[in-house]
């Protein structure tokens, strides 16, 4: 919770702040987000208006996760823009006041909610290592990056397997061979 006393309910007074707070529980997606307890950086201004308080800020989270394509551990730093008007209990009628509006309790403020919505909805779903991360093999799970140039594997396409049976193993001629068995089913002999 922040607290907005100082600004004194003046239309037109304002504060900067810098804050670190540590990051709640379940801040991320299912592949990156911020550990639990670790510093969330917050740069924040606050500006008094008549209906109650502009809170305008950048929030520098650090990111931990897996990239989607290979599982390496990612690390790294996000930054997040964010902008909400915290509205004074006692400046709206309750038929006028919208019900996703925050308001202020007490002159404080909390910015969980405005967070969650400006970090986890800017996240990526699949974050990557690095942009051209081939990722993993499918047949074997070797990663990409460190598997030797040309890796790969012969697998034969399990819906022609039943054709395997046909090929021509005489020697000879493939096609004519193929031919010849095709005109025996249907009761023609070719010469």
């Amino acid at each position: 919770m922040l607290d907005t006393r100082a600004l004194s309910r003046q239309p037109g007074s304002s504060r900067e702040e810098v804050v670190r707070v540590p990051a709640p529980e379940n801040f991320g997606v299912e592949m990156v987000g911020v550990p639990e307890g670790e510093s969330i950086e917050l740069d924040l201004r606050f500006e008094a208006v008549l209906e109650g308080v502009l809170v305008t800020g950048t929030a520098r989270v650090p990111l931990k996760g897996e990239c989607a394509r290979c599982l390496d551990p990612i690390a790294s730093t996000f930054e997040a823009d964010f902008q909400e008007l915290f509205v004074y209990p006692d400046t709206r009628s309750g038929g006028n006041a919208d019900d996703d509006e925050l308001y202020l309790e007490d002159d404080l403020i909390d910015l969980e909610p405005v967070l969650r919505d400006a970090v986890v909805l800017a996240l990526p779903l699949s974050p990557l290592c690095r942009e051209d991360c081939p990722g993993l093999c499918a047949e074997c799970g070797v990663r990409l990056a460190d598997a030797e140039p040309g890796h790969g594997h012969a697998v034969a396409d399990a819906r022609w397997a039943a054709l395997q049976g046909l090929a021509p193993s005489d020697g000879g001629d493939g096609e004519n061979s193929s031919h010849q068995a095709f005109d025996q089913r249907e009761g023609k002999q070719e010469g």
